[in-house]
């Protein structure tokens, strides 16, 4: 298997400059890039620029893979609105993460390596469309929407990196959005575990729009006032704040209650596996079905040929000699299938010492064909 690796990084917040474009092309003379991105994959050698450096100067994402089993993903975020202290829990953990503070922002590293290899990749297609579909991750951060930790969190239970009586990090993980599931498969998660985990739900703002609304309600008129002239104005993380303070308030007023009904890494792992079982159950079950199923049609459809052959009588067995005497596969083949049915035949209206001796005649006549007498073992 050749070596392949694919960069990709986009400019979210802020477009590149001429400038900044002209020193990314020194990096890079193949490289795709636009105002808003920086793309690049390899089939020999390897990208002279430092990702991360790319990051702290210009970009808000980042997306890694290369074909022998390794994943990256990067995010430039704001420490107005995230805080480093809501990925404690995840960084506490051996989940392939790191973070670091890059100026007035924080970049989150995730990363995951020994993943099962791909046989062949295609910058054009489903690697081009990775980033895009994970993205919306980082606007969810922006926002106070934090499953994204959960999953990372997630991805430490998988590798038994988190104790079992640990505590999930938030109240639940669903309903699961397409940005989330693309991160399972990217990583290459247990798409199970993370079922598992889903079934409790996550209020989001959007979800649980009485809760936002009495909260908004609550705001004094300065801060409405606020608000509002940041949302219409050229704030470009005005949105995101909103929705950030809207989630701690709605947190905070839950706080207990959601403490109490989290699960542990034991139960969602049991959970998990409860749900595995439970698949298997009905797989086994379905497929049982269908045998069942396919086993009285062939019956009903062999019976069908049995009376046929009735009907024909001794025509069936001049049919056998007609068959056996074209002296290959395709003949001896289908002279032993009207044997076996002749066979039936004979059980059912009893008349099988006649069709032993019939039998014995044509052993008899066609001794000299081993590859034919060889397929009537089965005819006593």
């Amino acid at each position: 298997m050749s070596e392949y690796q694919y960069y990709e990084f986009q400019a979210v917040d802020r477009p590149l400059s001429d400038v900044d474009q002209s020193a990314l092309r020194k990096l890079s003379t193949r490289a795709r890039i636009t105002a808003r991105s920086f793309t690049n994959s390899y089939d020999w050698g390897d990208f002279r620029g430092d990702p991360m450096e790319l990051m702290r100067r210009w970009f808000d994402l980042h997306l890694y893979l290369a074909n022998w089993g390794t994943r990256r993903l990067m995010m430039r975020l704001p420490t107005r609105l995230v805080r480093p202290q809501a990925f404690d829990r995840i960084l506490s953990a051996d989940a392939g993460v790191e973070l670091k503070v890059a100026g007035n922002s924080l970049i989150l590293d995730i990363s995951r390596e020994e993943m099962e290899p791909e046989d062949y990749w295609d910058d054009e297609g489903d690697d081009a469309s990775w980033l895009a579909a994970l993205a919306p991750l980082r606007a969810d951060l922006l926002g106070g929407d934090r499953r994204l930790t959960y999953l990372i969190w997630l991805m430490a239970v998988e590798t038994d990196a988190v104790d079992g009586s640990e505590l999930e990090p938030l109240p639940g993980l669903g309903p699961m959005t397409d940005a989330l599931d693309a991160f399972v498969s990217f990583f290459q998660m247990d798409p199970i575990l993370a079922e598992a985990a889903a079934e409790s739900p996550f209020a989001t703002v959007n979800a649980d729009s009485k809760a936002a609304r009495e909260i908004v309600s609550a705001f004094s008129d300065r801060e409405k006032t606020e608000w509002l002239t940041r949302l219409v104005g050229d704030d470009p993380y005005a949105a995101g704040e909103l929705r950030s303070l809207i989630r701690e308030r709605m947190e905070a007023s839950t706080a207990d209650h959601a403490l109490l009904s989290r699960r542990t890494a034991r139960e969602l792992r049991a959970r998990a596996d409860a749900i595995r079982e439970a698949r298997r159950r009905k797989a086994a079950e379905a497929e049982a079905a269908r045998l069942r199923k396919a086993a009285r049609e062939e019956e009903h459809a062999r019976r069908q040929r049995i009376d046929a052959l009735r009907q024909r009588g001794a025509a069936v067995w001049q049919r056998v000699e007609t068959e056996i005497n074209r002296r290959n596969p395709a003949g001896y083949k289908t002279a032993h299938g009207l044997l076996l049915d002749l066979k039936m035949l004979a059980e059912l209206d009893q008349t099988t010492a006649d069709f032993a001796l019939q039998i014995r005649s044509i052993r008899e006549r066609h001794a000299r064909k081993g590859q034919f007498i060889e397929r009537l073992k089965d005819l006593g």
